[in-house]
């Protein structure tokens, strides 16, 4: 199997699932216990918000373990905003767009800015959609479908120059680029472990100190009273360990990933294929979104699969229906071209062999040569 879809999950680290089967089979104790078996896992739990929040420049206190990238953007979205209006923008995932819904329904004002051709927020548009009511602005730091990265510290800072809290949406970025959350002066952030080869169901958000932020699960006193529910404590400690074994080769990744990415694109302009490439030059790497005229992705989709290649597609079709990713109807994808679109996601532990295989059958697909 050839899997290149790593902006769905990734593979877990083999240090990081040692690492959870002490406190699995072992050291199982409840952290929020007094007696001393619950000690090692108390300890673990200090040091991975230690480990989590200097990945990210950040402070161990700033750190909240939650259940993944979904409930921490929830946690901002419904709480964060507090009474006031929420700026986001057009292409943001689902878990922010469908919190948003449900704040809607209560009687928010919500505004969904549009971005350019390339998924780039235009902050003069974002200055001028703020208005005094406006509490919250929420901006992904990359895009998980095409890739495109958000000045980030700009948005920053015209959240701040209007008295508003910026969240970012940073499941895709963490892990993959160099983060230092103080340094971009970021209020709130999400991330989850599975998108950094850590465990499924366990990510964190990081509040900067000083923001009032009220609970969004209520119990016991969990971290620090503000996330009830007993810790997921060896999925806390793999993703802490996965999350420092990124940030410690982020560059030599970057550097793997982004050789892997040219060395594809090269291989698909060589062979004449007409295609569009979405998103900006500046991306996350290996997150390639390609839009191809003549062919649904969906079945392209399928017939790499057949070959026991994993890839991920633009829009999902049925009998009646051909359901169009809202980020390409954002930016514009031409009308003969958007039903074509597939992403195609490197991680590190991709091969130039598999890429090799993936270009050739993906150029026999698009170039009707295969005979599945």
């Amino acid at each position: 199997m050839i899997y290149a879809d790593n902006a769905a999950t990734t593979k877990l680290d083999i240090d990081a699932f040692e690492a959870m089967k002490m406190f699995l089979l072992e050291e199982y104790g409840n952290a929020s216990q007094p007696y001393s078996f619950a000690s090692s896992a108390k300890r673990a739990l200090k040091k991975a918000r230690e480990t989590i929040a200097n990945c990210i420049g950040a402070f161990p206190d700033e750190i909240y373990f939650t259940s993944g990238g979904t409930e921490s953007d929830n946690w901002a979205i419904k709480i964060a905003s507090g009474d006031g209006d929420i700026i986001t923008s057009s292409i943001e995932h689902h878990a922010i767009l469908n919190a948003c819904s449900v704040m809607e329904k209560k009687g928010k004002f919500v505004d969904y800015i549009p971005v350019s051709k390339e998924g780039i927020v235009e902050l003069e548009n974002l200055e001028n959609s703020i208005t005094q009511k406006t509490k919250l602005i929420s901006i992904m730091y990359a895009n998980n479908e095409i890739g495109t990265i958000q000045p980030i510290k700009k948005i920053a800072e015209i959240a701040h120059k209007n008295n508003c809290f910026f969240h970012t949406d940073a499941v895709q970025a963490v892990g993959h680029v160099q983060i230092n959350v103080h340094d971009l002066d970021i209020d709130l952030l999400s991330a989850s472990a599975h998108k950094f080869n850590g465990p499924k169901g366990v990510g964190f958000l990081y509040v900067k100190r000083g923001a009032q932020i009220s609970a969004y699960l209520n119990g016991g006193g969990q971290e620090n009273g503000l996330r009830a529910g007993t810790e997921n404590v060896a999925g806390i400690v793999a993703m802490a360990v996965a999350l420092e074994k990124n940030c410690n080769c982020i560059n030599e990744n970057r550097k793997k990933i982004k050789k892997l990415e040219e060395l594809f694109i090269n291989e698909l302009n060589n062979s004449g294929v007409r295609y569009i490439r979405n998103g900006s030059e500046d991306h996350i790497p290996g997150n390639i979104s390609l839009s191809f005229s003549g062919i649904e992705g969906e079945m392209i989709l399928h017939r790499m699969d057949i070959r026991k290649i994993c890839i991920a597609t633009g829009a999902a079709c049925d009998s009646v229906n051909t359901n169009i990713s809202h980020v390409l109807k954002a930016i514009c994808v031409p009308e003969e071209y958007i039903k074509g679109t597939i992403r195609i996601s490197l991680g590190k532990d991709n091969t130039e062999q598999e890429i090799g295989v993936l270009t050739d059958e993906l150029i026999k697909i698009v170039s009707n040569r295969d005979f599945v």
